[in-house]
């Protein structure tokens, strides 16, 4: 067995020490307590300003800031960066993936600590065209989410891009990062204008983001090295979403915030599980890249009709198998648990017990969760599972598809 390393125990036991102290202190209500009231007051404030920008709306310009925005949204990422690794371009599509989740969690934990408000509409107009609008509407507004990942994204790209063509012109440097700040910029205002953020919302998104580009830019080679030659990689990181799942804040009110950051969290598990286990076979950096003689274009596109089918047929799959197995391995240990949506049988059995019939807590129950709450909401499990499922298949088992079929 492998040893484990001293700061894989120092990252685990300081994400589980502060799990604890932060239930025992309340944390989150005091951070609260101190910035929701400020934030509120910056987002009436800048509510006159919304309305002057949504004076000049136009059905083009409406057109025009959905699509920026769609293009920049979660789902959007969510479908590209497969399409990434099987391009060949592996190492950027796994640091791409992690910076994503990384962005999500860390912008995700700090809306539901402060629980700010979006502007109030009315009187601003909403726009909202699609149905990931709509959700992401129910979601509190500071920072933006759109704004922070651009800011992320687009600058880790553009680095990556000049790092691996070793470009190190001054004058194609900032016109990248012109670039980049231009787009940052346009996805700014296409937050405001379609009523979605104030200006405040895109400030903290954009403050947020240079601050986690900036971190990244300097741990993204390690992590990666970590990735496909560490020990221990696919426990530690198992034991590490995990403790993500208990560490995330609770909001005000419930929105969907932790349901986006637990489906990433299972994405970068099985990302990480299936890159370090096939490193060598499938993502090193030989491997054949898109608009090269080995990997034209028609044999690419034949492996997004071979793989995308695929994925989605793991991730139904995975997800029937989690509500299976998952609400029985909790009963084995004694935990209990509840469906929001996945599992309603759960619901009923546990409303249908007679008051001296709820079954006692084991002992593992007691020690791992020592918080007031009766049950526990299995469907976070499962969308764990069902992403991370997802992930492996876009890492492990699609290549060895196209590896059979040879495409």
């Amino acid at each position: 067995m492998n040893s484990i390393v001293g700061w894989e125990v120092l990252v685990l036991g300081g994400i589980a020490i502060w799990i604890v102290l932060s239930s025992l202190l309340n944390v989150t209500k005091t951070i609260r307590s101190l910035t929701q009231p400020w934030i509120t007051q910056l987002v009436v404030l800048g509510t006159p300003m919304i309305e002057k920008i949504q004076k000049y709306q136009h059905r083009y310009l409406d057109a025009f800031f959905i699509a920026i925005s769609c293009v920049v949204s979660v789902p959007f990422y969510t479908g590209f960066l497969p399409l990434l690794f099987w391009s060949g371009h592996c190492k950027l599509a796994r640091l791409m993936t992690l910076l994503m989740t990384f962005c999500d969690f860390t912008g995700n934990c700090i809306k539901d600590v402060v629980s700010a408000p979006r502007p109030s509409s009315p009187p601003v107009k909403r726009i909202t065209a699609t149905e990931d609008e709509i959700t992401n509407a129910m979601e509190y507004g500071l920072p933006s989410s759109h704004t922070l990942n651009t800011v992320c994204l687009s600058g880790f790209l553009m680095h990556y891009v000049l790092s691996y063509n070793q470009i190190k012109d001054p004058t194609t440097e900032f016109f990248g990062i012109t670039i980049v700040a231009l787009f940052v910029g346009l996805v700014g205002f296409a937050r405001i204008y379609l009523g979605m953020h104030s200006l405040v919302d895109i400030i903290g998104g954009l403050v947020l983001g240079l601050a986690i580009l900036s971190f990244w830019l300097l741990v993204h080679d390690q992590v990666d090295t970590f990735i496909v030659s560490g020990q221990n990689v696919s426990s530690f990181w198992a034991l590490f979403s995990f403790l993500l799942l208990f560490a995330y804040p609770t909001p005000e009110f419930p929105t969907p915030s932790f349901e986006y950051s637990t489906a990433f969290n299972g994405v970068a598990l099985g990302i990480v599980t299936g890159v370090q286990q096939n490193y060598n076979q499938f993502h090193h950096e030989s491997v054949v890249r898109i608009f090269t003689p080995e990997l034209r274009l028609p044999l690419f596109i034949g492996r997004m009709l071979v793989g995308i089918p695929t994925i989605l047929l793991v991730k139904f799959c995975s997800k029937a198998v989690a509500k299976w197995t998952l609400p029985i391995l909790a009963n084995a240990f004694g935990i209990p648990v509840k469906s929001t949506t996945y599992v309603p049988s759960l619901n009923v059995l546990a409303t249908g017990r007679k008051p001296g019939e709820a079954k006692q807590s084991s002992y593992l129950h007691k020690m791992l969760f020592f918080t007031s709450q009766d049950s526990f909401d299995v469907d976070t499990g499962i969308r764990l599972v069902q992403y991370a499922g997802l992930a492996y298949s876009v890492v492990d088992l699609v290549p060895s598809i196209f590896s059979y079929l040879s495409l």
